[in-house]
């Protein structure tokens, strides 16, 4: 006998996604960024997604591609990227990061507002 999976957290997750090609359009995908801090998001993330602390948010958005590859291991983005989402616990480290973001050139920066912290109640 099959065992359905379980429905809320599938669920959860798999409206986020819906969600995030949403934000990303038909053509593109969505990165995600966790501006907590590393022990907030050592505690538990949305997966995928990169952890850059809002407190280090500006600098790492202005470091050459390759400092940036070193340091986080990843892709730094790119200003033209269009689907840039920042997310924290409850929402204001990420509005402030996707502010920053903006202000920094990064026209496609989006605040995912429902946060870590919605995502995490649809998610159990």
């Amino acid at each position: 006998m099959l065992q359905a999976p379980r429905g809320r957290a599938r669920a959860a997750l798999r409206r986020f996604a819906v969600a995030a090609r949403t934000m990303a359009g038909a053509s593109g995908r969505a990165r995600l960024f966790d501006v907590r801090t590393r022990e907030e998001a050592a505690a538990g993330t949305i997966p995928g997604a990169l952890n850059i602390p809002v407190s280090e948010l500006e600098s790492a958005l202005q470091m050459e591609p390759a400092a940036f590859q070193a340091l986080y291991s990843a892709e730094k983005p790119k200003l033209e990227d269009e689907h840039l989402v920042f997310f924290c616990q409850m929402g204001k480290r990420g509005l402030q990061a996707t502010q920053l973001a903006r202000s920094l050139g990064y026209s496609g920066a989006r605040n995912y507002a429902g946060a870590y912290r919605e995502w995490l109640e649809k998610e159990g």
